[in-house]
């Protein structure tokens, strides 16, 4: 899958030359060089928003859970949390596991295979009870 974009690419350029030879391929090679830049520019965004903030971090686990779907790339997931999640798993081994935390200690285990999401599960402290509820008589 990794592949059709670089050919996809060569197969414009060589459309354009075809079509309209040196000018096709200075201006379909523009427009490649622009979309990669774009997605360059992007990829930066979302690291240096990340680097602000503290290592698997997140503003609320439970909103994370709901917002998470399956298939989403771990890039969309750091731009989501604004925060590199927690690896837990060893690096450069599949799958790839991380965690994002709130302040209240829930926590979000997030797994990645081919760096999408699996699947993920939301852990919550207990409650303790403080013995606030009704009084009874």
């Amino acid at each position: 899958m990794r592949w059709m974009l670089p050919v996809a690419g060569v197969a414009l350029v060589a459309l354009a030359y075809e079509q309209w030879s040196w000018p096709g391929v200075a201006l379909v090679a523009g427009g490649l060089v622009m979309w990669l830049l774009l997605h360059f520019t992007r990829l930066m965004h979302i690291l240096k928003t990340a680097a602000d903030r503290p290592v698997g971090y997140v503003g609320s686990a439970v909103m994370l859970n709901v917002k998470l779907k399956a298939g989403w790339p771990l890039m969309k997931v750091i731009a989501f949390t604004r925060s590199l999640g927690e690896q837990l798993s060893p690096r450069e081994e599949q799958p790839e596991v991380f965690r994002w935390t709130d302040p209240g200690g829930s926590h979000v285990t997030c797994e990645f295979k081919g760096g999408r999401l699996v699947q993920w599960t939301l852990w919550r402290p207990v409650a303790e009870e403080t013995g606030a509820g009704p009084a009874a008589d």
